[in-house]
């Protein structure tokens, strides 16, 4: 079984603090929810169990090792940045396959990935169009598909609902579950209370703490 944590991790920005003291878990089959307020810390704890930034206290473990030594673990984990992150120049599909290029994939299994990923999202017809020519919601689910075609371990999701459609909203809600229901570990941050409920746990921040329960 696969788990993430943070241990009293704290995380400042020259002499400001973003999170101080935080404590955190989830494991395998969970969907785990992160809420509070803006500039509460939500989207830096995301960025610290995904490995994109080092806390300046406290540690990241991923299955019981600390993440700063598992550069390999990185491989294993799905993001999906509240900007999207896309590339505009580039097309939905060379979005969503980018970041298996770096892995040990085969281009056959690329594409299939790929187009499978587009389709749960209901961009299929869209693979071809470049980024930039997309709606703000559809750019949102390009980068869902992107996240989610590598299969990753740990899935952390920055507000993965905020742009949507209600239809489209619910679907991407029901792949996260899914997602989750495999056997993997989903972290999201979200001001939809919809999507809060949807979740096994959630853990709520404030001035970048923790709100006791």
């Amino acid at each position: 079984m696969r788990d993430v944590t943070a241990l009293q991790v704290g995380a400042r920005i020259d002499s400001q603090m973003i999170l101080e003291g935080v404590d955190f878990h989830a494991e395998s089959g969970q969907m785990a929810a992160v809420t509070g307020p803006s500039g509460s810390g939500k989207t830096t704890l995301l960025m610290l169990l995904a490995g994109l930034q080092t806390p300046n206290s406290g540690e990241i473990r991923w299955d019981g090792q600390t993440l700063d030594g598992l550069a390999q673990a990185r491989q294993r984990i799905g993001i999906i940045l509240q900007n999207h992150g896309l590339v505009s120049i580039l097309t939905a599909a060379e979005n969503v396959a980018l970041p298996m290029q770096v892995r040990d994939m085969t281009p056959p299994e690329i594409e299939q990935r790929t187009l499978a990923a587009l389709f749960a999202v209901g961009l299929d017809e869209a693979a071809d169009h470049l980024v930039q020519d997309l709606s703000g919601g559809q750019q949102q689910r390009v980068g869902v598909a992107r996240a989610l075609a590598p299969d990753p371990e740990l899935l952390v999701a920055d507000e993965p609902t905020s742009e949507l459609a209600a239809t489209d909203r619910v679907r991407v809600l029901k792949l996260l579950r899914a997602h989750a229901g495999q056997g993997r570990i989903v972290v999201l941050a979200s001001h939809d209370q919809d999507v809060v409920a949807a979740c096994d746990r959630s853990l709520r921040l404030v001035d970048g703490r923790v709100l006791p329960a």
